[in-house]
């Protein structure tokens, strides 16, 4: 039987360990691997890198127990989201208890689920497995689920078939079988500078921008009134939202150049590419406007990421067993976020989302997880080092 109260205190030890790597997106996190593994290394345990390109980050993964099927990926990612302008009361990278809730960045997105990993792999490292467990940490989720791919081929190389994949984002430990689709785009429009008087010989990037971003609300509109009404997810169809605009020199000058991201968000069944044709046509028109008027003008979209959408699977074995271990009798649900989930399913994996915290809480100033939920995400991983037993 597993001491799930000494787990619960051991993970929130752990997890003050891991808030304490500034593991930004923008920065490495090769300092958070490096401990990992060195947990995972005084336990006999051996851990598999798979890099980026040039070597600046890594996922990770490793297998405690037989190299067998059925075992249990528990997946997370490693990075967070900036901090950068947000109002926090405490220091967002030291752990900070009160009142019942553990402050500090990535605590509930999604190093809770993490911390919850490394402090039940003493507990599995000593226990009679006749199934194993596999841990799968990434990078770059949170710009676009760029670090899994790779690493989620490799363990389909490597590892025995698993039974399942839990990826531990936050669903207040609750088993949720679904999740839209992301993709990201950048629109880069260029002009001609000029003095703001001369429209005659200028051409003004931002002012193209802003019909191309009309356009796009319009989209969104339009997504938004042909929403399946049926649909489980809220908001119940695609949805598209410009993130950021950038561009332009000073008020009397016209914009040499402006830039913008949008990301469309996509249940199961629709797709990016095809939604957004008509946008790819419009800005087409536009370049061959602007190149008319200026040769060195035009519009440029770099599609940045596509993350695929997480379909509830039927009678699934990955929900099922999340389902078992959570004590979750409740309905089947849906998340509006992306998460990496999609990609496990896309290479053949059952696979559920489960871990611990609000979503509620995730990318904002002072986010937190619940102690509370760190003492139910023990639970949980104590019930399952007893089913790998079994």
């Amino acid at each position: 039987m597993v001491d799930t109260e000494a787990l619960a205190q051991r993970s929130i030890e752990i997890l003050a360990r891991l808030v304490a790597f500034d593991t930004t997106s923008r920065n490495s996190n090769l300092a958070l691997v490096e401990f990992v593994e060195g947990e995972l290394a005084r336990l006999g345990v051996t851990s598999r890198r798979v890099p980026n390109e040039d070597g600046t980050k890594a996922n990770l993964f490793a297998t405690i127990g037989p190299m067998v099927e059925g075992g249990v990926v528990l997946s997370g990612h490693t990075d967070v989201v900036p901090v950068d302008g947000q109002p926090w009361t405490s220091d967002p990278f030291a752990l900070t208890l009160r009142d019942g809730r553990l402050y500090g960045r990535g605590s509930c997105d999604m190093k809770g689920f993490l911390a919850l990993a490394l402090a039940a792999a003493p507990e599995l490292a000593k226990a009679p497995l006749v199934r194993p467990a596999h841990l799968a940490f990434s990078y770059d989720e949170e710009v676009g689920c760029l670090g899994a791919p790779s690493m989620i081929d490799e363990i389909a190389r490597v590892l025995p078939r698993p039974q399942a994949v839990i990826v531990g984002e936050p669903t207040s430990m609750e088993a949720v079988r679904g999740h839209k689709g992301i993709s990201v785009y950048r629109v880069t429009v260029s002009g001609r500078e000029a003095h703001s008087s001369l429209t005659h010989i200028g051409v003004s990037a931002v002012m193209a921008a802003v019909r191309l971003m009309a356009l796009l609300c319009d989209l969104s509109e339009r997504l938004e009134r042909d929403a399946d009404p049926s649909s489980p997810f809220l908001p119940k169809g695609a949805s598209l939202t410009i993130g950021m605009v950038e561009g332009g020199t000073a008020s009397n000058i016209l914009a040499r150049e402006c830039s913008f991201v949008f990301d469309l968000r996509c249940p199961p069944g629709l797709d990016a590419e095809t939604i957004i044709q008509p946008f790819y046509a419009a800005a087409k028109a536009m370049d061959a406007e602007l190149k008319a008027r200026a040769p060195e003008a035009g519009v440029r979209i770099e599609r940045r990421s596509g993350t695929p959408a997480f379909a509830p699977e039927i009678d699934g074995d990955a929900e099922r067993l999340a389902r078992l271990l959570a004590g979750d009798n409740g309905p089947g649900r849906v998340v509006s976020y992306a998460a990496e989930a999609g990609q496990f399913q896309g290479a053949g994996f059952s696979t559920v989302i489960c871990g611990p915290g609000s979503i509620d809480q995730a990318h904002q100033p002072d986010e937190y997880v619940e102690v509370s939920q760190m003492q139910r995400g023990a639970q949980f991983m104590g019930r399952l080092i007893e089913a790998l037993c079994r």
